[in-house]
């Protein structure tokens, strides 16, 4: 706290000068009492005022109302022409007869007769003839003056009104109906001197211009001994800057770009909407495979079905699944279906689009990754959602095997962090030999890191694929989740600002 006005700044000291006068006020108040230039002044004053224990700063939610539009002012209430209405057939008319000469429709005719017996304005009495309704004394009276809420009405056309300046049981009235009024919240802030405040202004305070530092100008033309040069204090608090930088997924998704890029790969990209036959068909997937099911793949109704491939590779897949194709295997044994193959999906993983790119480049040796959004009808909770990133990355050479496998994924994952990688055996349906990686990272945890594994020949045969095909993948989701600790995958789609903000840039 300071001791003495010389460590205050001229507009902490013209805030000050302007309390002494009101006690307590709001910026605006201050501002215009002052004469500030812009708000921003006094807020930015008082704020240092606060954090010096000068002034208090307290907010209230205040809240307003004003007309929902510019009609709801200029027309009568349904209970009000249907009065006027009344008084003119001599206080007494059928239901229907009061619904045609106030033009209601059936909604308006039920809040006139509302209102009117809520106002005690009239009664509806039943007779073998059907509904009457007849007006009260309380009615004639109230023909010749606008009710409480009329008035309230004509206010409000005027312009907006706080809470406190109107009737609460004439507002809870108007707020009933729909679409009269609406209702705006705002923030009023309040600020008042301290005890330490009122001190240092009994004391006396002197305005002066306050200057940061010394000009050539300034020190010519004698002006310096008019001005207050500003003290500065270290230990005054400063806001965090905190600078602009990518969102986490995207930064880690630059990063994996940048390692597979440096290890001389090349990045492909494909349509989110493929056919069953490059989901599922080319990667030897039975037909009957569970993940084929509507409960694990999401099918699309237009277009329902997508144009499939040249007859060609179409027969040598289809005969893959059904004896081998002539890659030594018996297949799958059963009649290959072409409509089933046409179907329309979201893509479940990013392995159609590594597939077509390597059919159109099959002259060995290629290397390829892609980092893609995929889809699948999983039910959201802490480590699932139904749309992910997959990262994959492929080798096609010339005598590749298992040694090189093991040899590219360990350089990849140590580039991303990990500071060992083992291997145990896995299964999956389009490769063999299959191994599953597990990385350790730097505070010694093991994570798994997905799949890999040598094409199948009924992969890469029937696509004129004659050399060894060497892939793995794994989810970038889960990757960033257990680098960065997190236990709720959802986390990282939220748009927390503060975890945003804090986060370290990702290089």
């Amino acid at each position: 706290m300071p001791g003495s006005a010389d460590e205050l700044s001229y507009l902490e000291k013209k805030v000050l000068q302007t309390l002494g006068k009101l006690k307590k006020a709001s910026p605006e108040e201050l501002k215009a009492a002052g004469k500030f230039r812009e708000l921003v002044e006094v807020m930015n004053a008082a704020s240092w005022l606060q954090a010096k224990g000068l002034v208090t700063m307290k907010e209230r939610v205040v809240h307003s109302f004003r007309l929902a539009s510019p009609a709801a002012g200029r027309k009568a209430l349904p209970e009000r022409k249907a009065l006027r209405a009344l008084i003119k057939a001599h206080g007494k008319m059928s239901v229907p007869k009061l619904q045609a000469a106030g033009k209601f429709d059936d909604g308006e005719l039920a809040v006139a007769l509302g209102w009117l017996r809520r106002k005690g304005w009239a009664d509806v009495a039943k007779t073998p003839e059907g509904s009457v309704v007849s007006v009260t004394p309380e009615g004639r009276e109230a023909a010749g003056s606008k009710g409480a809420d009329e008035l309230l009405l004509a206010r409000l056309a005027k312009g907006e009104l706080p809470e406190d300046a109107i009737d609460p049981r004439v507002l809870r009235d108007l707020k009933s109906r729909r679409e009269l009024v609406k209702e705006r919240e705002s923030v009023r802030r309040e600020i008042a001197l301290t005890p330490a405040g009122e001190r240092i202004l009994a004391a006396g305070l002197t305005l002066k211009e306050d200057v940061a530092q010394p000009t050539t100008e300034l020190l010519r033309s004698g002006r310096w001994r008019q001005v207050d040069f500003r003290r500065y204090d270290t230990k005054a608090f400063a806001p965090l800057v905190r600078p602009g930088k990518r969102h986490v997924l995207g930064a880690y998704i630059e990063r994996i770009r940048r390692i597979f890029l440096s290890m001389g790969f090349t990045e492909i990209d494909g349509d989110f909407v493929q056919s069953a036959f490059w989901n599922f068909d080319a990667l030897f997937q039975p037909q009957d495979h569970p993940a084929r099911d509507q409960l694990d793949t999401f099918y699309l109704a237009k277009p329902s079905t997508l144009r499939l491939p040249d007859e060609s590779t179409l027969g040598k897949v289809a005969e893959a699944h059904e004896n081998g194709g002539g890659t030594g295997s018996t297949g799958w044994r059963y009649k290959w279906d072409r409509k089933e193959a046409e179907r329309a999906v979201l893509r479940s993983h990013t392995t159609p689009v590594t597939l077509k790119w390597l059919m159109e480049h099959p002259k060995p040796p290629q290397k390829a990754f892609i980092i893609g959004r995929n889809f699948r009808p999983d039910a959201t909770d802490w480590k699932h959602l139904p749309e992910f990133h997959q990262i994959e990355g492929v080798v096609m050479e010339e005598g590749a095997n298992l040694a090189q496998l093991i040899g590219t994924i360990e350089a990849f994952y140590q580039r991303l962090g990990f500071t060992r990688v083992k291997f145990r055996p896995g299964y999956f349906p389009y490769t063999e030999p299959s191994m599953e990686p597990e990385g350790q990272t730097s505070d010694g945890r093991w994570m798994e890191l997905g799949g890999s594994g040598i094409f199948r020949p009924e992969v890469t045969v029937p696509l004129g694929i004659d050399s060894p095909v060497l892939a793995w993948g794994l989810g970038l989701e889960r990757l960033v989740m257990t680098i960065e600790g997190l236990s709720d995958i959802r986390q990282l789609y939220l748009s927390d600002l503060d975890w945003l903000r804090d986060h370290r840039a990702i290089l």
